[in-house]
């Protein structure tokens, strides 16, 4: 059995300091100077699919790289077209969706959990984590934005996920936008709406373009334009990418656009990604002969460091301090991107788009190395007897009578997995009248899902 203190709080990590946070002297404090003095690498593994309803393949370990000597401390798997029909949907508001249940069972026996997911029609967001990170992964929050049918059909538009990883704040945003040839510009429109409406209860990064890092990715629908079909479909022939490349939709509109240009991609040196006749190889060979594209793709933004004081001279005149405590927070702590690996999966052959997928390693300095709690069973444990952990705070938190304890077997998949749970409150707390009764003592509770933290 695993025990879990989960906590989820009514603010952001960050936008507020206890005392004890505060002082550089605290004991809690100088132990985080002294664990911060190296930086870690991170693994990221990215992967961003239109399945155009087809439920999940046997076998997922290619799109996963799980026979990779390095595995990946996150994966992230963005979703789009997965099958809503209505009694489908209905079925999968109430248990996990094929796509993610397949996810699941193939990652969980590999000790990742499920921190996040969120759903709107169509369009799926999932995020894995090796257990050891899960503790250090918080303010977890998600948002949807719809575009389809001027707003009101979710189709089309984009959701997200955005944590704190080790105190970075990082947003995974999932886009499917409007298709055709001749609306890249309404494609640009589609994701500027979304980057401004989406918004989360968090001071430090109420935004999604206040965020340390941003990975932006989905069937964003951008088109290769003015090359004719046999042009194109001879470059792919003889893999010569790079001639199609002036031509990407994307690649011109980001000279362009200021809102793209603070993204970054890897080189397209993997052909076009649409559109493929079902379980084949083969671009489309219909009446429409589409002409194939990098609709899918993968782009990341590393939040543009402010200039400093003395590189601001006589402007930097009523600098706020929440400023000059991030640039400070991203001098301590840097974060570094790299890409590793950028291409698609032409294995799989479901649907009429291929899946692409991208590596990334994080090079970090956490900001903190230890759990807010410790968990300890006292006594010996049985299944048909009452049973007591008592769980002791190490960092001071914002308390919640939303706060529970959560019982697991190990292996579990996703924080919905727990055997039994009891709240987390003063006095005594039970699971049932049958099973079991906690004791809840000053700095002695249970294992507890903590609502104040967002996390688990």
């Amino acid at each position: 059995m695993s025990l879990f203190c989960s906590c989820y709080p009514s603010r952001c990590a960050g936008d507020g300091e206890s005392e004890e946070q505060s002082d550089p002297h605290h004991p809690s404090q100088l132990r985080m100077e002294k664990d911060h003095s190296e930086r870690q690498d991170f693994r990221l593994h990215l992967v961003t699919w239109n399945v155009a309803t087809a439920d999940p393949p046997e076998d997922v370990a290619a799109l996963l790289h799980l026979n990779s000597p390095k595995r990946a401390d996150l994966y992230v798997i963005g979703l789009q077209e997965v099958y809503s029909g209505l009694l489908r949907f209905v079925s999968d508001m109430m248990f996990d969706d094929p796509w993610t249940h397949r996810l699941m069972s193939t990652l969980a026996p590999l000790n990742y959990v499920k921190v996040s997911s969120i759903r709107m029609q169509g369009l799926v967001l999932l995020c894995f984590s090796k257990l050891e990170h899960v503790p250090f992964i918080r303010d977890i929050q998600t948002t949807y934005t719809r575009t389809g049918i001027f707003g009101y059909w979710g189709n089309k538009g984009g959701v997200s996920i955005r944590l704190s990883l080790y105190g970075h704040m990082v947003c995974f945003l999932n886009c499917h936008l409007t298709a055709h040839m001749n609306y890249a510009t309404e494609r640009v429109d589609e994701f500027e709406y979304i980057m401004d409406s989406q918004t989360f209860d968090c001071k430090k990064a109420s935004r999604i373009s206040d965020h340390r890092l941003v990975f932006w990715f989905g069937d964003l629908n951008f088109r290769i334009q003015d090359h004719g079909m046999h042009f194109v479909r001879s470059c792919i022939n003889k893999q010569t990418y790079s001639l199609l490349w002036s031509n990407d939709q994307l690649i011109m509109l980001k000279k362009k656009e200021a809102l793209l240009q603070d993204f970054e991609e890897g080189p397209l040196d993997f052909q076009p990604t649409y559109k493929f006749d079902l379980n084949s190889d083969t671009y489309d060979s219909s009446g429409k002969k589409r002409k194939p594209a990098w609709t899918d793709r993968i782009l990341w933004r590393v939040q543009p460091k402010a200039p400093s004081p003395e590189e601001q001279g006589e402007n930097c005149v009523g600098i706020s301090q929440t400023k000059m405590k991030q640039l400070e927070e991203d001098e301590e702590y840097p974060l570094k991107v790299r890409q590793d690996f950028y291409t698609s999966s032409m294995e799989y052959r479901i649907s009429d788009h291929k899946p692409v997928i991208g590596i990334f390693t994080l090079e970090l300095r956490k900001m903190y190395t230890s759990p807010l709690v410790r968990l300890q069973a006292e006594g010996d444990w049985s299944a048909d007897m009452d049973s007591m952990v008592l769980c002791c705070p190490v960092q001071p938190f914002p308390s919640s009578t939303w706060d529970w304890i959560g019982l697991y077997k190990v292996g579990f998949s996703s924080v919905s997995d727990y055997i039994t749970y009891a709240w987390v409150k003063d006095g005594e707390v039970a699971f049932n009248q049958e099973v079991t009764q906690v004791e809840v003592q000053e700095c002695r509770t249970v294992c507890s899902h903590l609502t104040n933290l967002q996390m688990i």
